[in-house]
């Protein structure tokens, strides 16, 4: 098959370098891509929100899949366009994307489905927001509707940080949901209308400092499996949450096809839902994609024609540990010199993805907030944390800096 991949971050570094790997991969084109999306495919200057562009991309070099990355151009229809052209993509339509696209859609969605998630309200005005935290305790969450790149939720400790989450969101549309008690987890489904399998765990670290501490990001590291997420845990969490939310939108009439992330919190009563992502996580894509056995290329194809399969995954542990620019998450230093990506990929079980880095004549600099992803696999996650952290000693970026504890958690818990 000849492949497009969207997008240009970490995610999409990982996906490519699998991708690549794929028997059934003859070609592989990214759009836009990244330098290190460059080691494994040809690099298109396209934006993928661009959906007459995407669509006129794939007639062009006769594409026969597209495998789509970020959410964005999902919630902006680009799979719509693809079916309507003929071509097979991975990733739902606009209207199923309202998983991930409005946070209220999801609720309601729960609500109406008997689906195990925080008791909330959806507001649209400063006024309204107001009127209904008086009904929550605090600690409370407050999350933007729309598309916020992992950066929209405040978890307010106090009153006063909820009364200020609000008043910087100022009118439009919110969620105020209860707080609720447990362990994070992320679990990822591959989705085909009314059926679903489950693909792999993960556990994600969202705060910018260590201890869990700090303003939320995009994600810091992540680790899989996450053994936090048991095998009867993630029965349930399939039986109760993803087949649900499968089925009650197959009979919606809006199907969903892809895959479906379900961030959740691990209660005393069991998995509830956090929130959806309509697509692969970042940074757990980045820990997930080297456990992958198989021919992921005919695995994702098979969920987008309507084949879908379990996936076959190894049992080692791997383990990312994000760099990020000083500044991360408010104004990142841009342009700074990275180097000793070659080192530390020399090292055992080493690969290092680009997630915000560009060329600047032959040096290569870093151009976002999270710039490198440093993954590694180990026989157990204190291997992986081990070979990981070595890679990330391996790599000279003065403005660059990192979490020295991802796993923490269940480090602690194995120690």
């Amino acid at each position: 098959m000849t492949i497009l991949l969207l997008g240009s971050g970490g995610r999409e570094d990982a996906l490519a370098w699998r991708l690549a790997q794929s028997p059934s991969c003859q070609r592989l084109i990214a759009a836009p891509g990244n330098p290190g999306i460059a080691r494994w495919a040809q690099c298109v200057a396209l934006d993928p929100c661009d959906v007459v562009g995407v669509v006129a991309l794939a007639r062009a070099e006769a594409v026969d899949f597209v495998v789509v990355g970020p959410e964005a151009p999902l919630v902006a229809g680009v799979g719509d366009a693809l079916r309507a052209a003929g071509i097979a993509v991975f990733g739902p339509n606009a209207d199923a994307a309202q998983l991930e696209g409005s946070k209220g859609f999801t609720k309601d969605l729960c609500a109406a489905n008997a689906i195990p998630t925080a008791g909330y309200v959806r507001v649209a005005t400063v006024a309204e927001a107001m009127a209904a935290l008086d009904t929550f305790s605090i600690p409370v969450v407050i999350k933007a509707d729309g598309l916020a790149a992992g950066k929209g939720v405040t978890v307010a400790m106090t009153r006063n940080e909820a009364v200020d989450a609000i008043t910087r969101a100022g009118d439009g549309a919110m969620v105020i949901e209860q707080f609720m008690e447990g362990e994070e987890a992320s679990l990822f489904a591959l989705v085909d209308g009314p059926h679903a399998v489950a693909f792999a765990s993960a556990q994600d670290h969202k705060r910018v400092g260590e201890g869990d501490t700090g303003p939320n990001t995009g994600g810091m590291g992540a680790y899989s499996p996450a053994p936090v997420l048991t095998a009867a845990l993630e029965r349930r969490a399939m039986d109760e949450i993803i087949l649900p939310t499968a089925r009650a939108m197959a009979a919606a009439g809006t199907p969903f096809s892809g895959v479906l992330f379900a961030g959740l919190m691990l209660t005393r009563d069991g998995p509830s839902l956090i929130e959806y992502n309509v697509r692969f996580g970042d940074p757990e894509c980045e820990a997930i994609m080297p456990r992958v056995e198989g021919d992921f290329a005919a695995l994702l194809y098979g969920a987008a024609t309507g084949a879908l399969s379990a996936p076959v995954l190894s049992d080692d542990t791997t383990m990312t540990v994000v760099i990020a620019a000083s500044g991360y998450p408010g104004t990142p230093i841009a342009g700074g010199t990275i180097r000793g990506i070659d080192s530390a990929e020399q090292l055992g079980g080493v690969s290092v993805f680009h997630a915000g880095t560009r060329l600047d004549e032959h040096r290569l600099v870093a151009s976002g907030g999270r710039v490198l992803a440093v993954t590694a696999k180990g026989s157990s996650l204190a291997d992986a944390h081990a070979r990981a952290y070595a890679g990330v000693a391996a790599i000279d970026f003065a403005d660059g800096f990192h979490r020295r504890d991802i796993g923490w958690r269940e480090l602690e818990r194995v120690s």
